[in-house]
Parts: C-alpha cells; sequence; structure tokens
C-alpha cells in the first residue's frame, strides 16, 4: 500500500473509531441527544444539545438540567456532566451560551441565555417541572444564576462549578438566594480573587463572600452541609484539588454535581457518584484529534500524486550547513520570543483591535495581534541573519492542494457531527464545525493568519533545516522550536499555582488558561509544516494549511462579542 493510502487509511480508521467510542459512551442505555435550535430573547436564535434518557416521556416526565459551559467555550464542554447526568435518568439541556458555540451574538447578551435556556427546558413535556436543577461552569454559573434570578420559584438545586454569585455579571448571593447551592470551587482554580475575593483558591473556605452565601461568619467547612433542603437554604462547598479548566474532567468534581443532585431532584435512575464513563468519550473524541491530523497528511500526499500538484513534490533542500551559534540562538529567538511577548502583545490586541462588526471575537483579535508582531519579529530576524534559501515557491498549485486538503478534514468533520452528534476534542482543545455566520468571519480572519504563517514557517524552515538530518531530527526541532517556549512558560505558571497557591502572574488568569491551547496547536502546526515541507521542499503550503487549519479552530471556538449582520 502506497504511503498516502496508509496515512488516509489510518487517519479514517482512527476518526472512525474514536468517533463511535465517544457515541456508543453518550447515548449508553437508550440515551438520545438532539442538536436543537430555538428562539430566545428579541428573537436571537439558540443552540443546544438535549439529552434524553428511555424514562423520559409525556406520561413520565424525568427531572431537568440545564447545564452550561464557561466563557469562550461551548456546549460540548459540558459532556462530561452531561453525560452522568442523562445516565442517571435527567434530561439534560447543554446550552450555548450567547454568542458562543452555535448560538448567536452578541456574547453576554440576554442572562447569556440562561433565562431562555430554563424556559425551554421547562417547555418540554418530558420534563418534571417541579424538579429542575441549574449547573454551570465559570461564566455558565453567571448563566444559571441569571436564569434563578429570571424565575426563582422554576428550579429546585443548583451547582455552581468555579463560579460565584455577585459581581462582575450575577446577582448577589444570601443565605436565601439562590436555592439548595452547591458550589465547587477548586482548591487550584485561576480565578479565585474574580469569584470569591481570595487570592487562592484553597482559601475559598475563608472568603467573606461565600460566608455571606452560606449565612456565617466562620471559615466554611467543605462538605458540611449548611441551611435546609426542604426551605431551600441548603449549601455545602466541595474543594477538589485541580483547576479551573480542569473541572470538566475531574471524576471528584463531577462527581459533587451527581451527589447533590441526588440529595435534591426527585426521581431518575440513582447509580453511585463514581459510576462514571465519561472519559471514555474524552479518550474517543482525542483518537478522533488525532486521526483527523494524520488524514489531512494522507490527503496532501495523495493530492500531490495528482498531475497539476506532481509538479509540487521537491526534494527538500536544506539551508544550514551545521548546528552553529546561529542556529541555536535561531532556535531559542523562534521558541521564547512569542512567550516573551505573549501578555504585552495580547494587551496591545484588546487595545488596538476592539471587537466590531469586521472583527467581531475580542480573544480572536488579541491572537491576530500577537502572530502579526511576532511575524514582524520574525521577518527582522531572518533579514537581519541574512538567511538564505532555496525553496520552491508555486503559489496556485500550493493555495489549491492546501484548500483541498483542508477540506477533505472538514469533511470528515462534518460527517461525523451528522451521524453520531461528536467532534474532534480533548478537554479545551476543540474543533467544531463553522456555522454560516462563523465562516464569514472565518474568511476575513484567515487574511491576517496566511500572512503570519507564510512569514513564520518561511523563517522557520530556512532558519533550522539542516543538511544530512534525518525525518526525526528535522520534526523534533521545529516542535522544539514552535512549542518548547509555551511548555516552559506553563510551567512557569503552574507550577506556582501547585506549591504556593498562585499563578507566576496572578492577574492573568483567562490569558494564561487560553496559552493551555497553543501548545497542542503549535505542536499539530510543526508537524503539519514538517510533513509538507519535506515533501515539497516549500513553506508555502503548509503555511496555508496551518492558517486554514488555524483559523478554523480558533473562530469556531471562540466567543463573538459583537452582533453581526
Amino acid at each position: 500500500m502506497k504511503g498516502y493510502r496508509r496515512l488516509a487509511l489510518v487517519g479514517a480508521v482512527l476518526i472512525l473509531a474514536g468517533s463511535l467510542t465517544a457515541h456508543f459512551i453518550q447515548t449508553t442505555g437508550g440515551i438520545r441527544i438532539q442538536d436543537l435550535r430555538f428562539t430566545g430573547t428579541n428573537g436571537t436564535p439558540m443552540s443546544a444539545l438535549l439529552y434524553v434518557p428511555l424514562n423520559a416521556t409525556a406520561k413520565t416526565p424525568a427531572p431537568g438540567i440545564l447545564a452550561v459551559h464557561g466563557y469562550i467555550n461551548s456546549r460540548e464542554t459540558q459532556d462530561g456532566f452531561a453525560i452522568e447526568f442523562a445516565r442517571r435518568g435527567y434530561v439534560v439541556l447543554a446550552l450555548d451560551q450567547t454568542g458562543h458555540g452555535y448560538s448567536a451574538p452578541p456574547a453576554f447578551a440576554n442572562g447569556f441565555g440562561g433565562p431562555d435556556g430554563l424556559r425551554y427546558l421547562r417547555s418540554l413535556d418530558i420534563v418534571d417541572k417541579d424538579n429542575i436543577g441549574l449547573e454551570g461552569h465559570s461564566m455558565g454559573g453567571w448563566t444559571v444564576l441569571a436564569a434563578a434570578a429570571v424565575y426563582p420559584n422554576d428550579y429546585k438545586a443548583m451547582v455552581l462549578e468555579g463560579s460565584s454569585t455577585g459581581a462582575p455579571f450575577a446577582a448577589e448571593g444570601s443565605p436565601q438566594w439562590p436555592r439548595n447551592l452547591a458550589v465547587v470551587f477548586s482548591k487550584y482554580d485561576e480565578f479565585s480573587p474574580l469569584m470569591w475575593g481570595v487570592p487562592e483558591g484553597r482559601n475559598v473556605t475563608n472568603s467573606p463572600k461565600l460566608g455571606k452565601v452560606f449565612g456565617t461568619d466562620a471559615p466554611v467547612q467543605p462538605g458540611q452541609l449548611y441551611g435546609r433542603f426542604e426551605n431551600g437554604t441548603a449549601r455545602v462547598l466541595y474543594t477538589p484539588a485541580v483547576t479551573h479548566p480542569m473541572d470538566h474532567i475531574s471524576p471528584e468534581a463531577i462527581s459533587y454535581s451527581l451527589d447533590w443532585f441526588q440529595r435534591n431532584l426527585r426521581g431518575g435512575t440513582p447509580l453511585p457518584p463514581s459510576n462514571q464513563i465519561w472519559y471514555w468519550k474524552e479518550i474517543g473524541t482525542l483518537l478522533a484529534l488525532v486521526g483527523f491530523v494524520v488524514l489531512l497528511l494522507g490527503a496532501f500526499d495523495g493530492l500531490l500524486t495528482l498531475p497539476y500538484f506532481a509538479p509540487l513534490a521537491q526534494v527538500p533542500i536544506a539551508v544550514q550547513d551545521a548546528r552553529t551559534w546561529r542556529w541555536w540562538l535561531t532556535l531559542g529567538l523562534t521558541a521564547f520570543v512569542p512567550v516573551l511577548t505573549y501578555f504585552l502583545f495580547f494587551r496591545w490586541g484588546a487595545l488596538w483591535l476592539r471587537p466590531s462588526l469586521v472583527f467581531p471575537q475580542g480573544i480572536t483579535n488579541q491572537i491576530v495581534v500577537w502572530a502579526l508582531l511576532n511575524g514582524v519579529i520574525t521577518l527582522a530576524l531572518t533579514l537581519a541573519m541574512g538567511r538564505r534559501s532555496r525553496f520552491t515557491t508555486r503559489w496556485l498549485p500550493s493555495v489549491l492542494i492546501a484548500v483541498l486538503t483542508v477540506s477533505v478534514g472538514y469533511v470528515a468533520v462534518v460527517a461525523i457531527d451528522f451521524l453520531f452528534k461528536t467532534d474532534f476534542r480533548f478537554w479545551v482543545v476543540a474543533l467544531k464545525r463553522m456555522s454560516l455566520t462563523q465562516f464569514k468571519y472565518f474568511l476575513v480572519y484567515l487574511i491576517p493568519f496566511v500572512t503570519f504563517f507564510i512569514v513564520a514557517l518561511r523563517g522557520l524552515h530556512a532558519g533550522l533545516s539542516v543538511k544530512g538530518d534525518t525525518a526525526a531530527k528535522q520534526y523534533l526541532s521545529n516542535l522544539a522550536a514552535l512549542g518548547l517556549g509555551f511548555l516552559v512558560f506553563l510551567l512557569l505558571e503552574y507550577v506556582p499555582l501547585f506549591v504556593r497557591g498562585q499563578l507566576l502572574t496572578p492577574s492573568e488568569p483567562l490569558n494564561t488558561i487560553v496559552a493551555i491551547q497553543f501548545l497542542p496547536l503549535l505542536a499539530i502546526v510543526a508537524v503539519i509544516a514538517t510533513f509538507t515541507y519535506r515533501r515539497t521542499n516549500s513553506y508555502l503550503p503548509g503555511a496555508i494549511i496551518c492558517a486554514l487549519f488555524v483559523s478554523w479552530y480558533i473562530v469556531a471556538g471562540q466567543a463573538t462579542q459583537a452582533a453581526v449582520s
């Protein structure tokens, strides 16, 4: 079997095997999953996944739970919770907040979509309206709090995961509101100052703000029940030993939610909180994500065999004769300049490129500014160091082969979504199909990302390709150049968090969490860039493939702050 066929087959098998695993886990016990669209406040189109267990019928309504993701996530991020809730006989509405996923922008509008979600859940005849729970992570907590504020008598219990009552986006809590509240706040939560006014997550027990909600002046004791279920004043604090984004993949955090709802909601099919299978879906969608990358490589290799693209196939001509001090300097600058400029350029991006009708996504705008400024630095260093190159540059076939390669991957994502209602993801790294609205501004964001990757990958191959290097050395060199800096950055941030309770830069929790995605994303870029360069002696096809992939990945996964027409 030819190499490209083998790669494409391996990719397809990984995608199918992983997606089937994910599908069977999320539909275990006869659970049905529906991809919903409904109309919210002011005619806002809203999106959600509805998990329907077998016991939920119009004749035998089941308890219902509104489950909501946090900022710059989507409905699928709550899969661990949603799967386990549904296994216990609860109807689950996993909502896309406004401006997230497939719910229409702008983000933050209409109580984040929470009141609309609760109203829709209560409209279903398969839901027992006297037994409804609310669960939300981070900003999703503010979403369910908004629902509780609008409909204070339409739910029975709530779980806040890594979230809080009060400023900046939720109503103040009290011993009476919200009803029957469990707070799951991790010991290493990066947002402890924002959420509960304490510098370290492990000190949340001493938060005056939390004490006010629990009705006590003494430190809140984890696991101790405060108040009474009967009158809605029950409260409990749980403190799993994980970080803010790790709540999604923490069996401990998920078990606390399961226990709380089983203590508050009547009906369903109780199971021990420790009885969990959701992580097999994470494994399945991870396999599918790996398969997606392998499929792209196989598709590219296969397209090179076609007559029109065959002239692109060239033996790479290395630029560097050996690993001199210049080579090591290039490696160091490539790896660490993007990290050293990360926070600064992100701040500039927030100031210079605010969400607008043309560029409607705030964090995507910050990434664009960071990328373009690093592209300028890369170009200046490339010129200053006088790197010669012997690249093959054929623009039209390079663009076409890149578009066709990524199109193969996109068709795979759409097909898996249609067949199994799953995507390609692991934890906070997620590759989803785009809505038509997202596709429009994908085309806009593609322009700066193409510019960046053309400059960056030309500099990468000109500076680090060494004559006589094996494939393994080339892949490792490029992986180090693109990923080592962010690996060191994350270690420098998170080791202090686990040792002394705070990030190295405690004022930058959101951007630090965003940086977690950079590591796997840049590793994928390194693999694609190296693979395509070794087959074409050109940086161009790989640069365009990476720009298409990264633009798609970011735009489909980010929040849209500006209303778009």
